[in-house]
């Protein structure tokens, strides 16, 4: 078998050969195997542009730490067999605690970003008074299943939506007294007292656009608009193949976005049009349960009059948004992905496709419309690689976002 050959991927940063920047190098080693997969020392110095010495040194470290693991030798036509590298998949592992509006998840994932464990628990919302002690229970399972590698876990990484007790009017009033405890509830100090492990908090929606980062269309695409569409609609944005925070953790809060010009009324927002919550709405009143909305057999066991109108009010307003983020972005592709069942997001992509050929693209690049890789549980994936990328990878705090209120 004839080793791939190895180009320099310029999503990972270059390394450097001075001294004093052993750690650096080390992210850097540990980034290009987690781009290209499994890779010969050679190959691998060539990736980061570090010298074969350099790359060596760090090899060895990384291989008595437990990172690193060799693999099967590779015979080429001439010269000795290359011997490549790849992640330890137990070399440690990220513990993603996800808070929706609608479940809690907890999701542990190896070194290798592959998930190994997760667990559910549903609610009608999240109220703090049973958060707590639902995260402890689901932390103790999660501990359980680990067993002996438990002491691999370098952190948990928080995600949820910002600003959870302003919900009130969207969730309704049989919700309001839970979510107005949000006010003064802190969840990652919550999370800190259950635990001795580092915490951390991102948005829900920018964690699951690392998740695609990582996992996903990521590793190709590097300019692109990710939209995650659950009980309500949310983004993140990816440039030059880094994820983009911006100055208060919230770059691409795409629902947000107004979705028409504003006259006499104000204009609707993106989540109150193109959100899973308008649908369940509808379900209910028609005497079905609003969890179909995240079923696979949601567009066979639904009306067919009530997922159509929400598909085309969806569509119509996601269209214009693909159209306006374009001309600020210049985006390669949008990528679209959620918790809605998948025949559900794979009908609102067809529609917005043909819901954008309404729109001019004159003298702008006309992104890709795409399926999102990760699905579902791309909030609590992205939430275990946090802790995973701040103590291994660079760009460490770019997703971290302090302030959950």
């Amino acid at each position: 078998m004839t080793p791939p050959k190895i180009t320099v991927d310029h999503r990972a940063v270059r390394g450097s050969n001075h001294n004093g920047m052993r750690q650096f190098n080390e992210r850097i080693v540990l980034q290009a195997i987690r781009l290209h997969g499994q890779i010969p020392k050679a190959d691998l110095a060539r990736a980061t542009q570090l010298s074969t010495q350099t790359v060596a040194i760090i090899v060895n470290r990384l291989m008595d730490d437990g990172l690193l693991i060799k693999q099967p030798p590779i015979r080429g036509r001439i010269g000795q067999p290359s011997v490549p590298l790849s992640l330890n998949p137990e070399g440690a592992f990220g513990i993603g605690l996800q808070v929706g509006r609608r479940n809690l998840e907890v999701l542990v994932t190896n070194f290798a970003g592959v998930p190994i464990w997760s667990s559910e628990t549903r609610y009608d919302y999240p109220d703090p008074r049973v958060l707590t002690d639902q995260i402890a229970t689901s932390l103790e399972a999660a501990k359980a299943a680990l067993g002996s590698h438990w002491s691999s876990v370098v952190g948990i990484g928080i995600t949820a939506p910002l600003s959870m007790h302003k919900w009130v009017d969207i969730m309704g009033p049989y919700a309001s007294e839970g979510l107005a405890r949000w006010v003064d509830y802190d969840l990652q100090k919550a999370v800190e007292s259950l635990t001795n492990l580092p915490v951390a908090f991102a948005k829900d929606t920018m964690a699951a656009c690392l998740a695609e980062l990582y996992e996903g269309h990521g590793r190709t695409v590097r300019n692109f608009l990710y939209v995650f569409v659950g009980t309500f609609v949310g983004g993140g944005l990816v440039m030059d193949g880094q994820l983009v925070g911006g100055s208060r953790g919230n770059a691409g809060a795409i629902g947000s976005l107004p979705t028409a010009m504003a006259s006499d009324a104000m204009p609707a927002q993106l989540l109150a049009v193109a959100s899973g919550w308008q649908l369940e709405q509808a379900l209910m009143a028609a005497n079905l349960s609003p969890t179909l909305v995240h079923s696979d057999a949601v567009m066979q066991q639904a009306p067919a009059d009530i997922t159509e109108a929400w598909l085309k009010q969806a569509s119509s307003a996601l269209a214009m948004t693909v159209a306006s983020a374009a001309a600020f972005m210049d985006l390669d592709a949008v990528i679209v992905d959620g918790s809605l069942g998948r025949p559900l997001i794979d009908a609102l992509i067809g529609r917005t496709e043909s819901s954008m050929t309404t729109y001019r693209f004159d003298g702008m690049h006309e992104p890709r419309l795409m399926a999102g890789q990760v699905g579902p549980q791309a909030r609590a994936l992205g939430g275990s690689l946090i802790p995973l990328h701040g103590q291994f990878f660079p760009t460490k705090d770019v997703v971290l976002k302090q302030d959950a209120s």
